[in-house]
């Protein structure tokens, strides 16, 4: 397995924002399960992780399939008392570093829990002031 999606499952599941930075190429593409547009940039992608990995609890990948540049990793995870499952996309580059990141993720119910609870914390996020306005 590539070292990068061996490092993933450790990173993403504690929300550890700075070692998920170091997975990330610099102009990564990251499209959520919670909002339409595509969130470009290492900083950007990495804080919307973080806080992700603060939201989910019981957080495991359950299989994790593919070869050389890509990858499709399946998890498991709740979102408050609410149960999901999900698979991470991922496509790396020639350096090794997640270049696209997508997310799938169902049950609705759970996608809109995930929604609200991710607005209410980049809310208290200055950061993503300045972030939001990339995306326009």
């Amino acid at each position: 397995m590539h070292p990068t999606i061996l490092n993933m499952q450790e990173v993403v599941a504690k929300g550890d924002e700075e070692a998920i930075l170091e997975l990330l190429a610099e102009d990564v593409t990251f499209l959520p399960p919670t909002y339409w547009k595509t969130w470009t940039g290492r900083e950007p992608v990495a804080a919307v992780l973080g806080h992700v990995g603060k939201i989910f609890s019981e957080f495991r990948y359950r299989r994790i399939m593919g070869e050389g540049k890509d990858w499709a990793m399946e998890f498991q995870c709740k979102v408050g008392d609410l149960d999901t499952v999900g698979v991470d996309l991922i496509t790396l580059n020639d350096a090794g570093l997640i270049q696209n990141f997508e997310v799938v993720m169902r049950p609705y119910k759970t996608v809109g829990a995930l929604r609200d609870a991710i607005n209410a914390r980049v809310m208290t996020d200055a950061r993503f002031l300045e972030f939001r306005k990339s995306l326009s």
